[in-house]
């Protein structure tokens, strides 16, 4: 049984602008899914209309199969974690988790029980008399989530709540939150435009543009995968360019790069004509160095144009002909010393050459 419905879900504004156009997804229980796109893409506003804090134009939502869609958020059995963490500043830790609890009429020993047990789920037992100034980031961050989890919602939603987090505390606390929602159990949609917060703690990504779903499915299916230009160009980091579709004589697809650029041999290609204009996602990340002597179909010979060093790994721009490049060596391995001008010879495989057909100027 799906433990969250979105059946067309739609948000429409005076004005016509779409916020959210026909969202269909199917949640099982007990899964972590992460709502990924760009700044105004949708995420926020599916996500708020999930906790009925927004009225949807058209469509249903289902919570373990009940349509709740009219019915206001205090009666959805929905825990929300805010980006802000929204702790009342002059409640103790106990008494902030205590909150919706009491709200439920819960009181006594059984208030005192499933707070502590709330504490004790995200390992601040210790904290329950101290005031939110008192804590990190991170404790507040786990205190929120505590007071959320106490009610014993069916869904748990997080607003971006790791965007105020510094780097080391963010993936701290990527680990924290999974590690949680496994323990407990719940079914959990979380929103985010950080990719890496996406596909490091997800079963399930839904990647939205422009209030569509581009693609719903695991972070391997996503990465490996695209289904569209959009989700090939905004997963990975990517190089975008344009050039045209060919397809030489007895031999695979291409793609001719514009500007004086390579030719790139294409894995396949369903559905543009040839010499259609195409955009092109090659990430940093699928352009292997080659070593002297080393042969590879599929090479390019160019040269480095700039080096610049990024802590685990070294980021060259490349020049090949009248385009450039973004490739990246580990900052441990044999690649990473290649000063600017330096000759350099790399593989591109086909199968990591993503094309579509050409959007916005310059499209056939």
């Amino acid at each position: 049984m799906p433990a969250l419905t979105l059946d067309r879900l739609e948000k429409r504004y005076p004005g016509g602008h779409t916020a959210a156009s026909s969202v269909s997804l199917s949640v099982k229980d007990g899964e972590f899914i992460s709502l990924l796109g760009p700044s105004g893409c949708g995420k926020t506003t599916v996500l708020r209309m999930v906790a009925g804090l927004i009225q949807p134009t058209s469509g249903r939502i289902l919570i373990d199969e009940r349509d709740v869609t009219q019915l206001p958020a205090n009666k959805r059995r929905i825990g929300l974690v805010f980006q802000s963490y929204a702790l009342f500043p002059h409640m103790s830790v106990f008494e902030n988790v205590a909150f919706g609890l009491r709200r439920q009429g819960v009181e006594g020993g059984e208030l005192k029980r499933r707070v502590e047990q709330a504490l004790a789920s995200v390992r601040l037992s210790a904290y329950g008399e101290r005031l939110p100034r008192q804590l990190s980031g991170g404790q507040q961050q786990r205190v929120a989530v505590a007071r959320s989890i106490a009610p014993r919602p069916s869904i748990l939603l997080f607003d971006e709540p790791l965007s105020n987090l510094d780097a080391s505390l963010r993936d701290e606390m990527q680990i924290e939150l999974k590690r949680l929602q496994r323990e407990v159990g719940i079914t959990t949609l979380f929103v985010t435009h950080d990719q890496g917060e996406a596909m490091s703690m997800s079963d399930r990504v839904c990647v939205l543009a422009h209030g569509v779903v581009q693609q719903f499915a695991t972070p391997e299916e996503i990465y490996h995968r695209p289904a569209t230009g959009f989700v090939a160009s905004f997963i990975g980091r990517p190089n975008r360019l344009r050039g045209r579709l060919v397809r030489p004589a007895g031999a695979p697809p291409a793609v001719q790069i514009d500007g004086g650029g390579p030719t790139l041999a294409l894995a396949a290609v369903d559905g543009i004509a040839d010499g259609a204009a195409v955009d092109v996602v090659v990430r940093q990340e699928d352009i292997r160095f080659l070593g002297a002597g080393e042969d590879a179909g599929f090479a390019l010979d160019g040269r480095v144009a700039l080096r610049s060093f990024v802590g685990s790994r070294v980021q060259y721009v490349l020049g090949f002909g009248g385009i450039e490049l973004i490739a990246e060596a580990p900052t441990n391995g044999g690649f990473a010393g290649l000063g600017a001008g330096a000759p350099v010879r790399v593989a591109i495989e086909p199968q990591h050459v993503y094309v579509n057909a050409a959007q916005g100027p310059g499209a056939a």
